[in-house]
């Protein structure tokens, strides 16, 4: 099987060491496997992205040393593959419309006793909307999986798992029924804002496409791959290895974020720093 892997950064600010870490190291992980190193740019949040931190993309990329082929997949260019998987769910009976505002679904949880429980995407969807049938809906709603109907169509779902290959809970994981129920909950596919397809759908689609190998990403995502893994099953796509690496934090012990460029590789390449310089600051 030849390899294949992705880095796949959305251009929404500039990017960060933690950024040059998941690079590198998908880089470094196809070279060692004789492989291929793929850029897909992941545009889907048009509101914030911006052609200036596209290109910068490119420049701090280059810089480290990075290259390849053309042409770039992009979210934005997708949407047909998206729809594809949409209509292939909707016609199973397994999406809903949601019409909920964070400030709706956190206030479903405002009595002391109820607590918030927290899963891959922040709080767990409580249902309001689950009854609302597709037709109701209009082009303002999110689209959410129904998550207890998509596992009942599969069945028993502990038959399917997922290979992690990175530092991070090593081996083989099968999927829970009760763990997707209770801590992943009704995931939105698609977003209410834009209407473009959500992370979660657009990534296995997208990797399935490539035709990725190994999905090389930060730790943060280790929890959402049982999510994935259940959009496989449901659309019918393979999987590939898992590599979810460590995080890169600041001084303080905080995750680097694009809202701060204290961090940025093109501070760096402006100040003189090296390729060299970076590997070393990331521990490589």
């Amino acid at each position: 099987m030849n390899y294949v892997t992705r880095f796949a950064p959305s251009p929404t600010g500039p990017l960060h060491l933690g950024h040059a870490y998941s690079a590198l190291i998908a880089w470094d992980r196809a070279k060692a496997n004789g492989g291929q190193f793929l850029l897909r740019i992941e545009d889907g949040d048009t509101t914030r992205c911006r052609p200036e931190w596209e290109a910068l993309i490119y420049e701090d990329l280059h810089w480290l040393g990075l290259a390849w082929p053309e042409p770039i997949a992009r979210v934005t260019d997708r949407i047909p593959l998206y729809d594809a998987a949409r209509n292939r769910l909707q016609n199973l009976g397994l999406l809903y419309p949601c019409s909920c505002t964070r400030k709706d679904i956190q206030s479903a949880f405002s009595a002391p006793q109820e607590g918030v429980p927290m899963g891959p995407d922040g709080i767990i969807y409580p249902g309001t909307c689950r009854s609302k049938p597709m037709s109701e809906g209009s082009s303002n709603d999110a689209i959410r999986l129904n998550m207890a109907t998509a596992i009942a169509h599969l069945g028993d779902v502990s038959h399917l798992s997922y290979t992690e290959t990175g530092p991070f809970e090593t081996g083989n994981h099968a999927l829970s029924a009760e763990h997707l129920i209770e801590n992943v909950g009704d995931i939105v596919l698609f977003r209410k804002d834009t209407g473009m397809a959500a992370y979660h759908l657009s990534v296995v689609v997208d990797d399935a496409a490539q035709n990725v190998t190994e999905a090389v990403r930060g730790a943060d995502l280790i929890e959402a791959t049982v999510i994935h893994r259940l959009l496989q099953a449901l659309l019918d796509l393979p999987t590939p290895l898992y590599h979810h690496h460590e995080l890169i934090r600041d001084a303080d012990g905080k995750r680097l974020a694009k809202r701060t460029d204290a961090k940025a590789i093109s501070k760096f390449r402006a100040e003189g720093a090296t390729p060299d310089d970076i590997r070393a600051m990331v521990g490589l």
